[in-house]
C-alpha cells in the first residue's frame, strides 16, 4: 500500500492521485507534472492508502505548494486564454474548417497552448496550426472532444431547471443506456430524455439500481396474481413505491397493493 492524495486540474473533473511529499490540507494548491507538463492542481481528498496494483504505473509525487508567483501567472494565463480562444475562431473562419473551438488554455508556463475543439469527422487542422504558432509563439495542441465534454466545459442548464449534473459535481462520465429509460418507465421521445448535449441524461444512471432491484422483486405486467381480495392480472406497476395494480377477475376498477401482499402464479 502507498499514500496517495487526489487532485484535480478542473473544477470538476477527473481526480488523479500523486504522492505527497508533505502533508497537504483540502483544496490547496500544488504544483504537479501531468504528460510532462507542470501543472497548478487542487487537493480534492486527504491522504489515503492504496494498493499499487490500483494505480497507473508511473504515479509520481507532488513537486511542491503554489506559490503567489504561481497562482498569479495562473490567472493571467486565464486571461489571456479567452483572448487566444476568440483569435482562434478568427483563424478557424479564416481557414473555412468544419470545427468549433469550445475552450483555450495556457500551461503554467506558457510552453503550449490547448484548444479544446468539436467536428463531425476527422479534420486536416496543420495549416491552421501553423498560423496558430506564428500568432502566439508557442507550441500549439488541438483536441478535438466530444459533445459531453463540450456541455462539461461550458455549462447550462438542464431541462430539470438545474445547473448540469457533468459542471457541478459529476467528475467523469457515466455510461448511460436506453435500457434504463424504459425500465424507468420513461418516454422514449429522445427530446424527453436528452441532455443539452443531445446525448441521453446523466441522471437516467442516478435511480437505475434501485429500479432494476424493484423490477426482480415486483410481478411483470400480464401476470396473474393473488390478491387479499382474489385473484387479478397485474396491468400496472409503481417500481420505485413497490405498488402493483391489479385488475381482479371479478371487478373492472382496479385496485393498488402494495407487493409483499400479492402471490404469484
Amino acid at each position: 500500500m502507498i499514500d496517495v492524495i487526489g487532485i484535480r486540474f478542473q473544477e470538476v473533473g477527473q481526480i488523479y492521485y500523486y504522492t505527497p511529499q508533505q502533508t497537504y490540507t483540502l483544496n490547496e494548491k500544488v504544483i504537479v507534472e501531468s504528460q510532462d507538463i507542470r501543472c497548478i492542481g487542487t487537493v480534492v481528498s486527504a491522504v489515503q492508502q492504496i494498493d499499487p496494483h490500483d494505480l497507473p504505473r508511473d504515479v509520481k509525487p507532488v513537486l511542491r505548494r503554489a506559490s503567489s508567483q504561481d497562482l498569479a501567472q495562473e490567472a493571467k494565463n486565464a486571461e489571456d486564454a479567452i483572448r487566444a480562444l476568440q483569435i482562434g475562431k478568427e483563424k478557424v473562419r479564416g481557414h473555412r474548417l468544419q470545427m468549433k473551438l469550445i475552450h483555450a488554455a495556457y500551461t503554467l508556463e506558457r510552453n503550449k497552448l490547448i484548444f479544446s475543439f468539436t467536428a463531425e469527422g476527422r479534420i486536416d487542422f496543420r495549416e491552421l496550426v501553423k498560423d496558430l504558432a506564428n500568432a502566439f509563439h508557442t507550441r500549439i495542441e488541438l483536441r478535438q472532444i466530444g459533445v459531453r465534454d463540450e456541455a462539461k466545459l461550458l455549462g447550462g442548464i438542464g431541462p430539470c431547471g438545474r445547473k448540469l449534473c457533468c459542471a457541478t459535481f459529476l467528475g467523469d462520465f457515466i455510461p448511460v443506456s436506453i435500457k434504463m429509460a424504459k425500465d424507468q418507465g420513461l418516454s422514449l421521445n429522445p427530446t424527453k430524455i436528452s441532455g443539452l448535449c443531445g446525448r441521453l441524461m446523466c441522471c437516467l444512471k442516478y435511480e437505475n439500481e434501485e429500479y432494476e432491484q424493484a423490477k426482480k422483486d415486483m410481478p411483470d405486467r400480464g401476470r396473474e396474481v393473488e390478491t387479499p381480495d382474489g385473484k387479478g392480472r397485474v396491468i400496472g406497476l409503481d417500481l420505485l413505491s413497490r405498488v402493483v395494480k391489479v385488475r381482479l377477475h371479478d371487478r373492472q376498477t382496479a385496485i393498488e397493493y402494495g407487493y409483499e401482499e400479492l402471490v404469484t402464479k
